[in-house]
């Protein structure tokens, strides 16, 4: 299969070209500066610039394409900037597939748990509604910008949970407290986060790509948990304690808006379409997931 890949020089999208190219598959990647081999090609999506012919022949088209939802703070500018770099590439690649006579058959565009806005304890699969704030937002429109792919191509949108990684990512400020024992759960600590280890987010993908699954995709482990749980298995993980919980008012102030959706938000996914689907996860328990974000097992 050959596979054309925006988005592909971050944490998940180096690990998921990776991937792909360990399973066989050929892959190109869309960059913004000058290509570095006949393996990159050129394009702005801030532009809607992108020639066709770099999808033609392309098996799929897998999306990632975004800046870091908790790099920076939530001004004015910088929200502008976490939709218009997920719905500007996203509707470039779309415009892109409607010129081909052929598009790809396979269109994998990212979303996020985020969609579900703050959902309490309620159990969230696919078809449950979106919910109210920014994150949720972008999600809508990014979604439905892919949705506008042409007719025949199948669209799928994963909603990708909270993802673990050994480094960087969702846990890269948390870790190196924890490490030091100073880390701890955020407000009241009752609040689901949909985690998936990264080992786990790549290979859903894979499946995703042989599989007729089309539409939302909740991308994240079967086992449920709240922020005391996960944050004490990570501690438990590394030997460390894990007491020193941040108030949430706390984390209003210091991160307003950004620490609100980012890590008070609740999101009790289901991964219903993937555990229907028949994937099977590496890391499907959470006590697995933190043994391995510790360096205990599995690789890296």
């Amino acid at each position: 299969m050959h596979i054309v890949m925006a988005g592909a020089s971050g944490l998940i999208g180096t690990s998921m070209s990776a991937a792909f190219r360990s399973a066989g598959h050929s892959v190109s990647t869309l960059v913004r500066r000058p290509p570095a081999g006949p393996a990159e090609i050129r394009w702005d999506p801030a532009a809607g610039i992108l020639d066709p012919g770099a999808l033609a022949g392309a098996d799929a088209v897998v999306n990632l394409s975004g800046a870091g939802i908790g790099d920076r703070p939530w001004t004015r500018k910088r929200l502008e900037e976490l939709f218009s770099s997920r719905l500007g590439p996203t509707r470039t690649l779309v415009h892109a597939m409607a010129q081909l006579d052929a598009p790809p058959a396979t269109f994998i565009s990212q979303s996020g748990s985020g969609y579900y806005g703050d959902a309490g304890y309620t159990v969230l699969r696919e078809d449950a509604p979106a919910g109210s704030g920014t994150l949720a937002q972008i999600c809508i429109e990014w979604e439905q910008a892919a949705h506008t792919a042409p007719a025949g191509v199948r669209v799928v949108t994963p909603r990708t949970g909270v993802v673990f990684s050994r480094s960087g990512g969702a846990l890269g400020k948390l870790l190196p407290l924890l490490r030091l024992g100073v880390g701890g759960p955020f407000g009241n600590g009752h609040q689901f986060w949909p985690w998936v280890t990264l080992p786990d987010v790549t290979a859903a993908f894979l499946f995703l790509l042989g599989s007729p699954v089309s539409g939302p995709v909740n991308v994240n482990a079967p086992e449920q948990a709240d922020v005391t749980t996960i944050i004490g298995a990570l501690a438990h993980a590394m030997h460390r304690p894990a007491v020193l919980r941040v108030p949430a008012p706390v984390l209003r102030t210091v991160m307003p808006g950004l620490g609100e959706e980012l890590l008070l938000y609740s999101q009790r996914m289901e991964p219903a379409v993937l555990s229907s689907a028949g994937f099977q996860w590496q890391h499907g328990r959470l006590e697995d997931a933190a043994r391995w974000v510790a360096g205990k097992g599995g690789s890296a």
